[in-house]
Parts: structure tokens; C-alpha cells; sequence
């Protein structure tokens, strides 16, 4: 069993293709880079002899995977909830006097919400650039120990000129950690195995809603304690969480599989070889230009996939920052609220494990994108006509979170592993994540202090509106990607392409199949 991978050194791609009478690898290799591969083997004369790749057995395998996931998977969960606790917490924290003591008006505190928005949008793909530059443990370690800081900084604010600066500058330091993720999973799984890591990672906001809650109700009993109030304290204990746990991170966050020293030659050679069978070759040795930014942009389904996630982030951000508020008006004191606030986020990830099982079961996912949004609209449309039974209401926000959080991850991961290669999947995660969080800012606006006598109609109204959209925009993608692939079914078999030109063309590649 060899340990590692003979690679024959190309030097002039186009050079090679012209002095080959035949550059197309034949009928048996025309499915190769692709997941619906109808388990063909591969000719001698391709750039990689396969008679030298390790072997492993189903039970290898297996082994080896569970190794990835103890290594990968947990880490980065516990990276997402943490970023998420640190966003998400002022809403805690409002339940505990901060609108009071900095005397927000009207809709100041909307906008100290929005105002995260702006750098995170902004620098989401910039961020993704620099990850595979300077490597995953290096800069989301670094990220992270920043947005823990800035999050203990926002527990010392006296003013709203205070809490905006902080709130902005937490939205920057916080820009890498859901596309960075994200982007670093896709490079470990194949995409038939995918949809449990990725929903099992997305859950991580489920569990920091609901931890988020437990521990602001335990910290608000230290209103007072050295002349701080509650809320001071919130910010303060969660940042410093964060920030130790940033240092211990820096020499456990995991790198690129090429790179992964905790994995043996031959492991990471296999890891290599089924993820390029799956995938196509990742060019993970090239770094991102400007032109493969604009390249990304020149496929429609780019757009597409960006409305998919935009359309879910207003309900999900609504129902984080808004939830707390909509709960207090059941009539719970500020602790019952606060701990009234977790069970939903529970229900919420337990349901998006059980999506993610069956939709890596049926190694399908566009179905189980729709299925989630419909109990999600039954929910919203629940609060907009009940006012009367608290019961039942309380009963729909578990509906609303169960659809939206269940659905995210299906949509992120469906979208995320059909982009082939490092440098497409790269920009093509960081855009879908930075466009998507727009929809960020039309959430915060969305449930205003004056629509609390109206049971915020408006609210549940905006947000079913923008989940009907990224139902739309499914339905769009889905039927995209099944025409292009019965369209490349009917390409001629020799295209002459060499495999340096693939690579480079990812999912744009005639050899490439999208998963439905």
C-alpha cells in the first residue's frame, strides 16, 4: 500500500493539449469528477496513477471519518456558537436595562443592530481570501479572540455613540467565522455526507440561543455587583469565554485537509483522492485572484443561491434579536422569559439533525428545503391571527424555528458542496453568506416598538414574505441545476480539455454532475 500520490508535473497546460492527438480521457472517464459517477474506473493515462492510491476498507473508512469529525466538526460548533452568542446576546441584554440606562429612543436600538451588518457583509469574501492564505487556525483563532474582545468592550459602553462603535466593530471581526467554517467543512466531506456536519455545525446557533438564554438568566442575578448592571455583566462573562477559548483554539482548529499534520501520509492522500472522485480537483495550490472572483460571478446560479439564504436570514434573525421581546408579552417576568426563550432553540436543533439524516439518507436536498419552510410559514401565520392564547402562540415559535433553522443549513450546504474547487467555493460560500446577511438589516427593522400593541403584525408579515421567496429561489436553483446537468449528458464525449482546464472550470466543468 503506497502512502502517497504520483502526480506528473504540467508546466504548460495548453502546450500539453495541443501535442495530444487525444486529450479527452474516454467514456469511462467522462463521469469521473462528479458524485453521480456510475462507479467507473479510471484509465492509465490520466495525470494521477490510481494503482498507487492507498486502499481502505469500508471499516477504514469509517474510522477515518470519525476521526475527521471528532476533529473537525466539534471545534468549529463550538467557534459558530460562541461568534453567535457574542451577536446575539443584546437581546438578553435589553431584557436587562441596556435600552434604559443608555437611553436608546425610537429605533436606536435597531439600528445598533443593524450597524453589524454593514462590515460583515462587506468583508465576508475578502475574509475567505485570507483564510486560505494564512490558514484556518491562524485566522479564525485570531477572529475570534477579537470579536471576544470587542464583545467585553461592549459590557463597558456609557453611551450609544459606545454601542455602535462596538456593535460595528464586532460585525468585522466577526465577518470570517460563518463562511470560513463553512468553506473549511466543504473541503473535508464529500457531498453525499455533508448535510449531518453542516446541520450539526449550523445547530450550534440553536444551542447558543438556548444557552445564550439559561446562562442571561443566571447572569442577570448579578444586577448591582460592583455597580454594574446585568446586562454589563452578560457582555462581560461572554466575551471572556470567548477570548480564553480563542488562545486554546489557535493549536486546535483544524487546516486544510493538504495540510492536516494530524493525519498520516497515507490518510491524508486517501482523504485527497475520494474528495477529488466527488468533487473534481480543488487547485487548493493556486492562490485566489481577482479574476476567479469575477469568474464566480459570471454563473447565474451564483445570484440564485444568494436569494435561497437571504430569504431565511430576516425570520432567523428576527426571531434572534426579537424573541425575547415577543416572549415578554405572553406576561413572564424577565428570568421566565429568559429561560422560556430556550426551549424552542432545543426543538430547533434536534428537528435539523433529523432533516440532516434523511436528507444524507436520500442524498437529496431540495425537498428537504421546502418541507422545513412550510412549518415555518404555518408558524408565522399562527402569530399573525392568534392573540389570545399564549398557549398556542408559544407553540407556534417552535414551528418558526424548527422551519427556518432546520432549513439554513439544508440550503447553505445544498449550495456550498455543488461549487467545485477551492477557488469557486471559496467566493461562491462568502458570497452566499454575505449577500444572505443583508437580510439582516431588514430584520432588524422589521419588529419596531411601535408594533408591539399590534402583536408585530408587520414583523410576522415581512418575514413570511422573505421565506416565500427563498422558496422561490429553491425551486429556481433546482430546476437549474437539473438542466444543466441533462444539458452536459448531451455534450459530445471529447471536448478536448486537458484536466489542468477542469480544474480550473470546478462545477463549470462538462464532467461535472449538481446534486438535486
Amino acid at each position: 500500500m503506497s502512502s502517497c500520490t504520483h502526480v506528473k508535473q504540467v508546466t504548460d497546460p495548453l502546450q500539453e493539449k495541443a501535442n495530444s492527438p487525444d486529450s479527452s480521457l474516454g467514456d469511462e472517464h467522462r463521469y469521473a469528477n462528479n458524485y453521480y459517477d456510475p462507479d467507473v474506473r479510471r484509465v492509465a493515462d490520466t495525470e494521477y496513477d490510481h494503482d498507487l492510491q492507498p486502499q481502505f476498507s469500508a471499516r477504514q473508512e469509517r474510522r477515518l471519518l470519525a476521526k475527521i469529525d471528532l476533529r473537525v466538526i466539534p471545534v468549529l460548533s463550538v467557534l459558530y456558537l460562541l461568534a453567535f452568542l457574542d451577536r446575539t446576546n443584546i437581546a438578553n441584554a435589553s431584557i436587562y436595562g441596556l435600552q434604559e440606562e443608555l437611553r436608546l429612543k425610537n429605533t436606536q436600538y435597531n439600528t445598533a443592530l443593524t450597524i453589524f451588518f454593514v462590515p460583515y457583509i462587506v468583508f465576508e469574501i475578502p475574509s475567505n481570501v485570507l483564510l486560505k492564505k494564512l490558514k484556518p487556525h491562524v485566522w479564525l483563532s485570531a477572529c475570534m479572540f477579537l470579536f471576544g474582545l470587542v464583545t467585553i468592550c461592549q459590557g463597558l459602553v456609557q453611551n450609544y455613540s459606545g454601542l455602535l462603535a462596538t456593535r460595528f466593530f464586532l460585525g468585522l471581526a466577526e465577518s470570517g467565522m460563518f463562511p470560513g467554517s463553512f468553506y473549511l467543512i466543504g473541503m473535508w466531506y464529500k457531498r453525499s455526507e455533508a448535510q449531518k456536519r453542516y446541520s450539526f455545525f449550523f445547530g450550534s446557533t440553536s444551542l447558543a440561543g438556548a444557552f445564550g438564554g439559561l446562562l442571561a438568566s443566571a447572569i442577570g442575578k448579578m444586577e448591582g455587583m460592583r455597580d454594574y448592571r446585568g446586562w454589563r455583566w452578560i457582555f462581560i462573562l461572554e466575551g471572556v469565554l470567548t477570548a480564553v477559548v480563542a488562545i486554546s483554539f489557535f493549536f486546535i482548529i483544524p487546516d486544510f485537509p493538504e495540510n492536516a499534520k494530524w493525519l498520516s501520509e497515507e490518510e491524508r492522500t486517501y482523504v485527497e483522492t475520494r474528495l477529488r472522485k466527488d468533487q473534481g480537483r480543488s487547485a487548493a495550490e493556486r492562490p485566489i485572484g481577482i479574476r476567479d472572483v469575477v469568474n464566480v460571478f459570471k454563473d447565474y446560479k451564483i445570484f440564485v443561491g444568494g436569494f435561497m439564504y437571504f430569504g431565511l436570514i430576516v425570520p432567523a434573525y428576527g426571531y434572534a434579536y426579537f424573541a425575547p421581546g415577543i416572549i415578554q408579552t405572553y406576561g413572564y417576568s424577565p428570568i421566565q422569559t429568559q429561560l422560556h426563550s430556550v426551549p424552542p432553540w432545543a426543538a430547533s436543533f434536534t428537528f435539523a439533525m433529523i432533516v440532516a439524516f434523511f436528507s444524507d439518507k436520500f442524498k437529496h436536498r431540495f425537498a428537504f428545503t421546502l418541507i422545513p419552510i412550510c412549518i415555518a410559514i404555518t408558524g408565522f401565520a399562527i402569530l399573525i391571527t392568534v392573540h389570545t392564547n399564549h398557549h398556542l402562540e408559544y407553540a407556534a415559535l417552535f414551528m418558526v424555528t424548527m422551519g427556518v433553522y432546520s432549513a439554513m443549513p439544508v440550503v447553505v450546504c445544498w449550495f456550498n458542496m455543488n461549487l467545485g474547487g477551492h477557488h469557486r467555493r471559496a467566493v461562491g460560500t462568502a458570497w452566499q453568506i454575505g449577500f444572505g446577511n443583508i437580510g439582516g438589516i431588514i430584520a432588524t427593522y422589521s419588529f419596531l416598538p411601535k408594533d408591539k400593541p399590534h402583536f408585530y403584525k408587520p414583523g410576522y408579515s415581512i418575514c413570511i414574505g422573505f421565506i416565500c421567496l427563498s422558496a422561490a429561489s429553491c425551486v429556481v436553483y433546482a430546476a437549474s441545476v437539473v438542466w444543466q446537468n441533462r444539458q452536459r449528458d448531451k455534450l459530445p464525449r471529447d471536448l478536448g480539455l486537458t484536466e489542468y482546464e477542469k480544474t480550473e472550470m470546478g462545477d463549470m466543468s462538462p464532467d461535472y454532475r449538481y446534486l438535486l
